[in-house]
């Protein structure tokens, strides 16, 4: 039987410690022999990254035990923390912990091994940090990308391409660290190495520009010595964005570029230049209206894998992707069948294997083996398992929405959604519009518990991949271009109305919310339209001028090209910072920040918080200990998601069982 009751008031069996548990995916994927490792979240163990492996009976199993954290903090966002290959003893992997961020070598099968440091510790700044480690077996080392910081500033670092040695002898001595490249880009990739070992391919790109906007492709000599000639450019470019490069089996140079306006793939050949420089013949070998590549926002993401007959592992696709297989000599590509509606930037090939994650409307992200002899794909690692009945998952709608000027507007419409409950008829769902984080970032097509959270309860949400976002190619990202604040906020209440108009949602009980960029445009949005009722901002931007000076360094220039050149255009960082605009809140709101978070730090709340003093405004601020950009701990995404659930109640006239009060301050 199906009850009528009021939309937000249903009983849902998803209560917010479910949510929090299944939060996270499995990332990091890799080959150590034939055993496939990757990293897991564990929301449960403060938060931690473990690395497990998949042995060859079948069984997954962590390969250390809490406290480890596998996970790096190079330019914040991190990068791959880990590397394995086969030795004498069985698997040596050597890996990056979060807490002093020193790489490890570890020999999980040798008896009595414990993990032992190969690189120093640093007391300047950050310390040492390293990223996407590629183990050189037959040099003794390990090749990967260094980040060091020279001073206390966030800007006060340097990062290069850095040999360290496996037998631990750097493990006290920075000396003993061997550079590998001149030091010319502010940010680098890990050298992939040609498979004659004769030459090395990196990417690197410099201040203002973001990896989306502009990177250059690097060539290098390799030298008996294990040194690296001087490097050259030979792709990319200020409008040109390469986001991955690798090299085939045949010693052709692969590599992923938006100079089409979509992220296609790419085959170079080098051959002699003018002088000594290597020149570069490239061929297109998929030419679509598609990405086969993302925003680089972590070292070591791979769209891409080439395999051993010549054909690539690809993820690809427009909005949602797909893995497929691609034939450089006829173009097509083949697509795994199978639910998954997106898959994460890593993949791995081994043989006739290939590795990768994959989500879908009705299952999170779970580690998928695809055999190309056969076709057949199967999940290995961190399958779904129903934590309840599957009949109260949301239903997503893919919508297209026009906005201002005729423009289109990508978003997932996910309407209540309960089996057990249906809504009066003479009334309409209240609605969250969610605003992803980046703001060159993408809402992915995936089952996510917080989302059922909402729509289990009676509450619809709509996850808006607005202007700026990926995974619709170049134009459709440059939207944003020095209109952060105006395009993401118009296109979220376009389709907030658009839902409101067409008998959808209620259009006096809309809500709007969103982490870190999406904070911005969540308080952004309360700022200038009268279309939300209330919000929730988590560890947001909220001052623009302050947030340029005082962020991390791989951010620190974004602004540029998000708002414009600050000396140019600083009237424009006031008019829409929702600091400045505190007066013209009106609507209440939940402010959620960790206080480790050094992307956005909590002194921008702070601030803005005291410019809201008086005004008679209702809100909450809850800020979390040990918590950084991002929430990881279960108790934290716990206390969290139920404040939210209850400043929409409050708001809304909702009340849903089990919920504890939120005390709003004016």
């Amino acid at each position: 039987m199906v009850r009528t009751e009021p939309y937000g008031d249903w009983p849902s069996p998803i209560d917010a410690a479910l949510a929090a548990s299944h939060d996270g995916r499995p990332d990091w994927v890799g080959f150590v022999g034939d055993e496939v490792w990757w990293t897991e979240p564990r929301p449960a163990e403060a938060g931690r990254r473990a690395l497990v492996r998949r042995r060859s009976d079948g069984r997954s199993e962590p390969v250390l035990p809490a406290p480890w954290n596998v996970r790096s903090r190079v330019i914040e966002y991190g990068g791959r923390p880990w590397a394995g290959t086969e030795g004498p003893s069985g698997p040596l992997v050597v890996f990056c912990d979060f807490a002093d961020q020193r790489l490890y070598g570890y020999e999980p099968d040798a008896p009595g091994a414990v993990p032992r440091a190969l690189t120093p510790v640093s007391s300047v700044g950050g310390g040492l940090r390293w990223a996407d480690p590629q183990i050189r077996v037959e040099r003794g080392e390990v090749w990967c990308v260094l980040e060091e910081f020279t001073g206390e500033g966030p800007e006060e670092l340097h990062r290069v391409l850095v040999a360290v040695p496996l037998d631990g002898s750097a493990a006290d001595d920075r000396g003993a660290l061997r550079e590998l490249s001149d030091g010319r880009h502010r940010f680098v990739t890990s050298p992939q190495v040609s498979p004659d070992g004769r030459h090395a391919a990196w990417i690197g790109w410099d201040h203002p520009r973001m990896p989306w906007e502009g990177t250059e492709l690097l060539v290098a000599e390799v030298t008996a010595d294990g040194t690296f000639g001087t490097a050259q450019v030979v792709a990319g470019g200020p409008e040109e964005s390469i986001a991955q490069a690798d090299w085939g089996h045949d010693g052709t140079l692969l590599f992923a570029s938006d100079r089409s306006g979509w992220w296609n793939l790419y085959r170079g050949e080098l051959r002699p230049g003018h002088g000594e420089a290597p020149a570069l013949h490239v061929t297109a070998l998929c030419p679509r209206a598609e990405e086969f590549a993302g925003p680089l926002w972590t070292i070591g993401q791979r769209w891409f894998a080439p395999l051993e007959n010549g054909t690539v592992a690809v993820v690809h696709g427009v909005g949602t992707t797909a893995l497929g297989i691609l034939d450089p000599e006829t173009t097509d590509v083949v697509d795994v069948a199978g639910p998954w509606t997106a898959w994460s930037a890593t993949l791995a090939a081994h043989g006739s294997r290939v590795v990768g994650t994959g989500a879908s409307p009705r299952s999170a992200a779970e580690v998928v083996e695809l055999d190309i002899r056969t076709g057949r794909a199967r999940v290995i690692g961190a399958p779904h398992d129903d934590p309840v009945d599957p009949a109260y998952y949301p239903e997503p709608q893919l919508r297209t929405f026009s906005g201002p000027l005729g423009r289109d507007i990508h978003a997932h419409i996910y309407p209540p959604h309960n089996p057990g409950y249906r809504g009066p008829d003479n009334a309409l769902p209240p609605y969250v519009v969610w605003a992803h984080g980046g703001p060159t970032g993408h809402a992915p097509l995936v089952l996510d518990l917080t989302v059922a959270y909402f729509t289990s309860r009676g509450i619809g949400v709509a996850e808006v991949n607005y202007g700026g976002s990926t995974g619709y190619g170049r134009a459709y990202r440059e939207r944003l271009r020095e209109q952060w604040g105006v395009v993401d906020v118009e296109d979220c209440a376009a389709v907030a109305r658009a839902l409101a108009e067409e008998g959808t949602a209620d259009p006096d009980r809309l809500a709007i919310r969103g982490g870190s960029a999406g904070g911005w445009t969540a308080a952004a949005s309360l700022a200038t339209t009268d279309v939300y009722a209330c919000g929730t901002i988590i560890y947001p931007v909220l001052d623009l001028e302050t947030w340029a000076t005082g962020t991390h360094d791989f951010e620190s220039h974004y602004l540029e090209s998000l708002i414009g050149p600050l000396a140019e255009v600083r009237g424009r960082y006031a008019e829409r910072s929702p600091h400045t605009q505190a007066e013209h809140i009106t609507a209440p709101f939940v402010l959620l920040q960790g206080l480790d978070d050094v992307v956005c730090p909590p002194s921008q709340c702070e601030r803005f918080l005291a410019r809201m003093a008086g005004r008679q405004v209702p809100h909450a601020y809850i800020a979390f200990e040990g918590e950084g950009h991002g929430f990881r701990r279960a108790d934290t995404m716990i206390r969290a998601l139920e404040a939210e659930l209850s400043l929409y109640a409050q708001v809304f006239g909702l009340n849903p069982p089990g919920i504890a009060r939120l005390e709003l301050s004016k």
